[in-house]
């Protein structure tokens, strides 16, 4: 069965909590595609954002990953709701160093209490960069 396309309305919410968000733009983080269970988030790469080895650091990616996971949980929540990241467990799998990154988060439980997500990173040139396993508590 196929999930319920998001409304204008659920849109409208997840554009307005994007735009509360200053951390992510702080570090430049985009909305990419936005479906029911699912976000795309992009980054791209810049000197700021990377450690002494020229590579990305992994603060900057853990921030990625948690932010598009947030958002493919905001996709499933009712209006009212808020969540919490409870654990975050991260596989770097290749560096990044130049370039557009783009996390792709896919909540794969959505329980009442415990949101479970799935979230990878891919470098421009989909070459899969980070894995990650995270668990968000319902607040509300």
């Amino acid at each position: 069965m196929k999930e319920a396309e998001l409304t204008d309305a659920e849109r409208l919410r997840i554009t307005e909590a994007f735009e509360r968000v200053p951390y992510a733009k702080l570090i430049g983080i985009e909305v990419g595609q936005i479906e029911r269970g699912t976000a795309t988030l992009h980054l791209n790469i810049r000197e700021e954002l990377k450690q002494n080895n020229s590579i990305v650091h992994g603060g900057v990616i853990a921030s990625l990953l948690d932010t598009a996971a947030a958002f493919a949980i905001l996709t499933v929540l009712e209006a009212n709701e808020t969540t919490t990241t409870i654990d975050l467990t991260i596989h770097y799998l290749r560096p990044l160093g130049a370039g557009r990154a783009s996390a792709h988060a896919r909540v794969l439980r959505a329980g009442r209490r415990v949101i479970v997500v799935s979230v990878e990173v891919m470098d421009e040139r989909e070459a899969l960069a980070a894995t990650a396993l995270t668990s968000y508590l319902r607040l509300t």
